[in-house]
């Protein structure tokens, strides 16, 4: 893909992913969650120049960095995640405050990976941002299906998440 076209396929994944995880929507467990992870890290590996090839090394070590910081970004992104089970038995999930300081936090990181890149020397093509957005996804995902199952198994079991404690509002938004 062209840069201008990796920068597009980006912003709007995390526009369509943040726009919809910050309003509450009801949680499907049988849906296909793996899926958009799947095509982004199968879009961002047919890439040939996905590790500079005068620095195979540094920008190895620059992909693995950014890999970690994707999956610390959505283990920490699906704790911080409130997920909440309706007298009707629907799961629910809404994204907190805490969520959103977990994508900061994430996007401070991977500029900082970026400049450590610029400073080596390193060529760093998009998609390595786009696996480590892939990375993030799919173990966010996972993740909250994992929380889902919990909650619908036989005896129900309490899976403690940032939030949970606090008192909700009598309406909900609807997607």
């Amino acid at each position: 893909m062209s840069g201008l076209l990796d920068a597009l396929v980006i912003a709007a994944v995390v526009a369509l992913v943040i726009v919809r995880q910050f309003r509450a929507y009801r949680m499907d467990a049988d849906r296909r969650w793996w899926l958009l992870p799947v095509i982004l890290a199968v879009t961002a590996l047919r890439e040939p120049d996905l590790l500079d090839a005068r620095h195979p090394t540094t920008s190895g070590l620059l992909l693995g960095a950014e890999l970690i910081v994707g999956l610390a970004t959505g283990a920490a992104w699906a704790r911080t995640t409130r997920v909440w089970v309706e007298a009707d038995g629907s799961v629910w999930s809404k994204s907190t405050r805490a969520s959103a300081a977990v994508w900061f936090a994430g996007v401070a990181l991977r500029l900082g990976l970026f400049g450590l890149g610029v400073l080596w020397g390193v060529h760093q093509h998009n998609s390595a941002l786009i696996l480590g957005l892939a990375a993030t996804l799919l173990v966010r995902s996972g993740l909250l299906a994992l929380r889902v199952q919990a909650l619908r198994g036989p005896a129900p079991a309490q899976v403690p998440a940032y939030g949970d404690h606090v008192p909700r509002s009598a309406w909900k938004e609807r997607v």
